[in-house]
């Protein structure tokens, strides 16, 4: 039975090699980075550029004023006290 242009297959160590068609297609160059994700029961691999434009997306109502990032340290912070009875 022929397989598929492009099927892959695991290999040792958990390597797949991503069929030549689909690298030229994709303008993937060796040494490029992917960023590999679980989507219901699919593997998505993309380049971190593309990543990073979705999460920019996504998050750009924001004032750059404004750090996530203390706000849920913050948010971790009050939450360990509550847990722990302390104010």
């Amino acid at each position: 039975m022929a397989q598929p242009d492009n099927e892959v297959q695991i290999g040792a160590q958990g390597r797949v090699v991503i069929p030549a068609a689909l690298r030229k297609a994709l303008k993937l160059k060796p040494g490029d980075r992917l960023v590999a994700r679980k989507v219901g029961e699919s593997l998505v691999l993309e380049r971190r550029e593309t990543v990073e434009k979705r999460l920019r997306e996504r998050f750009r109502h924001i004032p750059s004023t404004i750090s996530l990032v203390d706000e849920l340290l913050a948010e971790r912070r009050d939450a360990a006290a509550d847990e722990s009875g302390k104010p």
